[in-house]
């Protein structure tokens, strides 16, 4: 088969890789039918991260199965399929309370950007659709397995309720995706912080009633400035910095509540700061396996389409100027289809 493959920061390739096979007898094998490039793969690519020695790319995926280990009997061969990034049992304790994404025999997605997958812990992962969705849908569904399922987890660990005042710090598809939630939550004021016209749009298209351009210090002093001097009831921190963490703190109201799901680079909380705000802060790993059934519906049903965050598609062995307009801000998500 073939997939992507990042050597060193920079340097992505579209390589032939071995046919991915049944390793443990709860694994799944599925065919691809569309993935996608991630915010967060951006972090190796930039080199903030570190890439060790070269290996595959990619953690969103949907497609169909291929093959079944022995005890798997959710999904069959031929079903449409939509997973997530953290895969889980689905019956530990962990995964009972709704945390899928520490489940005790979790593992992490890491080579879905390929034309075959191997998925562990297939029986509590995988969703199977009824039928195969239409085309159309594929790009929605295929955010519902990270970014909208990210998006509707930073709205949930905030707290975001309706006739609140939500703030989204971050424009890019979680962020955006997590206009979506708040606005589904029923968030009657959603201040989405943004400084790309293209994602403004989408920003309120998707429910957003206000824009903030303005970033740290000067963003939070108009955050107070739009909610009476007293700051938001849900914050939803979409990005990962230090800079975006301590904008989104300072952004709530006493009492509010802080949901974080950018993957944290360089990130202190304040004890004493965070100690006498009041301010209640929660995030980790979206456990989207807890919101995937749900998910799956509203896009079905048409009541939303985060599929519209994907603004390049490519086929799969472009996927190296998928990373670069990434990287170059040229596009908020790209889309590759096999």
């Amino acid at each position: 088969m073939r997939g992507a493959v990042i050597h060193a920061p920079g340097d992505i390739r579209f390589e032939t890789l071995d046919d991915p096979k049944i390793l443990h007898p709860t694994d799944a094998i599925i065919r691809t039918a569309v993935t996608c490039v991630c915010g967060s793969d951006l972090w190796p690519y930039r080199g903030l991260e570190p890439t060790g020695e070269p290996h595959p790319m990619g953690h969103e995926y949907v497609g169909f199965v291929e093959e079944t280990g022995s005890e798997v009997t959710s999904v069959k061969p031929g079903q449409f399929v939509v997973g997530s990034s953290a895969t889980s049992d689905n019956t530990c304790t962990n995964c009972r309370n709704g945390f899928q994404s520490n489940c005790l025999h979790r593992e992490f997605m890491s080579a879905c950007q390929a034309d075959y997958v191997r998925i562990p812990n297939a029986q509590g992962t995988l969703v199977a659709t009824d039928e195969v969705p239409e085309e159309k849908f594929w790009p929605a569904l295929l955010t519902v397995s990270d970014v909208m399922g990210t998006g509707w987890w930073a709205a949930d660990a905030a707290e975001v309720k309706p006739g609140s005042t939500a703030v989204v710090v971050g424009d890019g598809a979680v962020g955006l995706c997590g206009v979506i939630a708040a606005k589904e939550k029923g968030a009657e004021r959603i201040i989405a912080m943004s400084r790309h016209e293209s994602r403004q749009k989408l920003a309120t298209e998707f429910g957003a009633t206000d824009i903030v351009t303005e970033r740290g210090e000067e963003g939070v002093a108009r955050i107070k400035e739009l909610t009476g001097e007293i700051g938001a009831d849900s914050v939803l921190e979409c990005v990962g910095t230090a800079q975006a963490m301590q904008q989104a703190l300072r952004s709530a109201r006493p009492g509010g509540n802080v949901g974080f799901v950018g993957v944290p680079h360089d990130v202190a909380v304040d004890g004493q700061e965070l100690f006498f705000s009041h301010v209640g802060l929660r995030g980790g790993p979206a456990p989207v396996r807890r919101y995937l059934p749900d998910l799956i519906d509203h896009v079905l049903t048409g009541a939303i389409d985060p599929g519209k965050v994907f603004d390049l598609a490519l086929s799969l062995d472009q996927v190296a100027e998928g990373y670069k307009a990434m990287d170059e801000r040229r596009a908020t998500k790209t889309l590759l289809t096999p």
